[in-house]
This record gives C-alpha cells, structure tokens and sequence, in this order.
C-alpha cells in the first residue's frame, strides 16, 4: 500500500491533527456510549482538567464530531454527543481497543473499559 502524500494533502495527517491530543480520543470513546453532560465526562476521565475538557470538547464541535445542547435551565444543563460524522470513528477506536489488548506488554492488568470506571468500549461499539 502507497498512501505517502504532502503532509498539507495527506488524509492520515489531517486525522492525527483533528485527533490529537492526550484525551481526545477518550473523550469520543466515552460519547460513543451516548449522551454525557460535562461532569460525566469529567467523573469517566479520572484526571482530567475542566479545561482540558473543555478545550476538547470545543475542538470536536469546531471539526464537526461533537454537538453541544445547551439547556435555558438554572442551573444551565449542557450535554454532549457525537454527531453523525463523529460517529464515523466508531470502527476507529474499535480498532485501537483491539489493538491496545493484543499489544499491551502481558501482565498489566485492567482492560480499556476498566479504566477509571470509563465506558466499555466493547459494549459502546457492539450497537
């Protein structure tokens, strides 16, 4: 397989750019479960910062892959999803669960949906 292309042209390098970032793929495997409010994202990604988070979740909204429903309530409720585009990385981080089970080095333990209590990735993307 030849895929190489310019960095600017290149599918592969646009995906990491859009992707990057330590939570943000933890973020869209947590949403594949449905929708979340901020604070069950935040309670899901043990160790993240309310402005890592949001910084995020902002990041997915301007790509297109989350949507943002803000509720006129007090106190304000805000949810979030993945949008029909976002749910197109389903098979994507099936893939890296299943890769990230046949390769992590034997003997630590936990599986991916065990993590700080997150979604089973398993069960998100059996749907």
């Amino acid at each position: 397989m030849d895929d190489r292309c310019a960095e600017e042209t290149c599918p592969v390098a646009w995906a990491v750019r859009v992707l990057d970032g330590k939570w943000t793929m933890l973020v869209i495997r947590d949403l594949l479960a449905g929708t979340r409010r901020f604070s069950e994202l935040r309670a899901s990604l043990a160790g993240i910062s309310p402005k890592t988070l949001t910084d995020r979740l902002r990041d997915l909204e301007q790509h297109g892959l989350v949507q943002r429903l803000s509720y006129a309530e007090i106190p304000p409720r805000v949810e979030y999803s993945l949008t029909a585009k976002g749910r197109t990385l389903e098979p994507v981080i099936g893939a890296l669960a299943d890769w990230g089970r046949a390769a992590r080095p034997h003997g630590q333990s936990g599986e991916p949906g065990e993590i700080h209590g997150a979604v089973d990735t398993r069960a998100a993307l059996s749907r």
